[in-house]
């Protein structure tokens, strides 16, 4: 089978050939530490992992790399706002970070490098690129000479003018040129600095993927991917310095997933539509959120709204539903099969999701009108197989269907059910048939369905 991704860097669908033959290096740019993230941030994450878990199906070796910003003016302001500890406030806002992805299923990169631990190999970089004429040093700090490098702007596929038309450049009386951009600058006495050539300062933002993606995958390595925002000037500023620092080719395949909107209008705090993922969280299970956002194809825009997480979870009740089913006749848990076919087909097309998801209903329909038996048994397990492709089904039924929101007081807790269903059963056997009715009108009252089957009393919350 192949696979074909759209390459921002020719605007061209292209089959994806890795550089080394059994081996894929992959680097996302990861979170800026300093406040939780918003369901826009979980977009790449969940993108991005669809594919590793393609790219683990193929490949021997698959070295996914996403960083941590943790050197940045956001996190300097945020620590002089709240009096705090830069490094308490990086520690805490990653942990939430790692939290709450892998609560939308994500798995963890191979290698999370931070910033702070890559200040040797950035100066490094800034120090070849002066040498080699693409960088100035000018009152403490040390700039990208964008007129040095010929084919500035290739990545987004415009001329020099063109990008830095309309775009928000720092103006100041020692660039060169407004479009010069910074690797180095000064700190002052209070923020975070480091010894360098130039002086004490830190590092500029773009600087720090390059030299974070040098040190854990080369010079030139497959797959460069993250939101279509950065595209300028972020990757767009990593291909120029990154190229003229290493004197190759720097990414081969560029893959950005669209924008974002909440209820048709962009997220804004000021219109009140800013969704924290983990908010979100607390409101709908993970995989119903991850199923949401794979509901579109991710290079096209996406708008977030309540209906579509109600459609997800739906969905999910049913394929979870066949799955008991199956689970049920068999007497044991289901193992997934192999990915169906039609599914990998999906996800070769440039990842498309959508179209898996479609596959996955065609599955549940065959399932569901297969009645009982051996190939009822076999449409779940490729049903779930199919699932965990895209990185859901990958609980158990009665986990589904137990799920309770975060910090709810309504209804009664899991002890509280399980006890009650051990009164009920008791009422039965005592022949107090009106008792243990009454449990069950009870329950149901509050949310909580029982199923009566051969195996016993089994629940799951409406």
């Amino acid at each position: 089978m192949v696979l074909v991704l759209h390459n921002g860097a020719t605007g061209k669908r292209e089959e994806f050939v890795p550089l080394h033959k059994d081996s894929v290096g992959m680097y996302v740019c990861g979170p800026t530490v300093y406040d939780f993230a918003h369901i826009g941030n979980a977009r790449p994450v969940i993108v991005f992992d669809v594919l590793y878990r393609l790219l683990k199906r193929r490949y021997a070796e698959v070295r996914y790399v996403r960083n941590i910003t943790d050197i940045d003016d956001k996190i300097n302001a945020r620590a002089a706002q709240s009096g705090e500890p830069i490094g308490v406030i990086t520690s805490r806002t990653a942990a939430a970070f790692h939290e709450d992805m892998a609560a939308l299923g994500a798995l963890p990169p191979d290698v999370e490098p931070r910033a702070t631990q890559h200040i040797g190999n950035m100066i490094a970089m800034i120090g070849r690129l002066v040498e080699r004429g693409f960088a100035y040093v000018a009152e403490g700090h040390v700039l990208f000479s964008v007129g040095a490098k010929a084919d500035y702007g290739k990545l987004s596929n415009r001329s020099r003018d063109e990008l830095i038309a309309g775009a928000r450049v720092d103006v100041a009386p020692y660039k060169k040129d407004p479009a010069d951009f910074t690797l180095w600058k000064p700190s002052a006495p209070d923020i975070p600095g480091w010894d360098s050539p130039w002086g004490r300062g830190r590092p500029g933002w773009h600087i720090e993927c390059s030299a974070m993606s040098l040190a854990e995958l080369g010079k030139t390595f497959d797959i460069h991917g993250g939101g279509r925002d950065l595209v300028f000037p972020h990757h767009e500023n990593e291909v120029a310095q990154s190229e003229a620092a290493n004197g190759a080719p720097f990414v081969r395949y560029w893959v950005h997933n669209g924008f974002l909107t909440v209820n048709g209008e962009k997220m804004s705090k000021s219109l009140g539509n800013f969704v924290v993922v983990r908010d979100a969280l607390a409101k709908a299970p993970g995989e119903a959120l991850r199923l949401n956002m794979l509901s579109t194809h991710y290079r096209a825009p996406i708008d977030w709204n309540d209906e579509g997480i109600v459609r997800a979870r739906q969905a999910l009740d049913r394929w979870y539903g066949l799955i008991e089913k199956a689970e049920a006749h068999l007497g044991r848990a289901i193992a997934p099969a192999a990915v169906p076919q039609a599914v990998e087909a999906a996800l070769d097309d440039d990842l498309n999701t959508p179209q898996a998801i479609a596959e996955l209903h065609a599955i549940a329909n065959e399932g569901y009108q297969c009645g009982t038996g051996d190939a009822l048994v076999e449409a779940a397990a490729r049903l779930k197989a199919g699932g965990q492709a895209l990185g859901i089904l990958a609980q158990e039924p009665h986990q589904w269907f137990r799920w309770k929101p975060a910090g709810s007081e309504d209804g009664p807790t899991d002890d509280e059910i399980e006890a009650l269903i051990e009164a009920r059963k008791a009422a039965r056997k005592a022949k107090n048939f009106a008792e243990a009715d009454r449990i069950r009108d009870d329950l149901a009252a509050k949310g909580v369905i029982l199923e009566d089957g051969p195996t016993g009393t089994k629940w799951k919350r409406a």
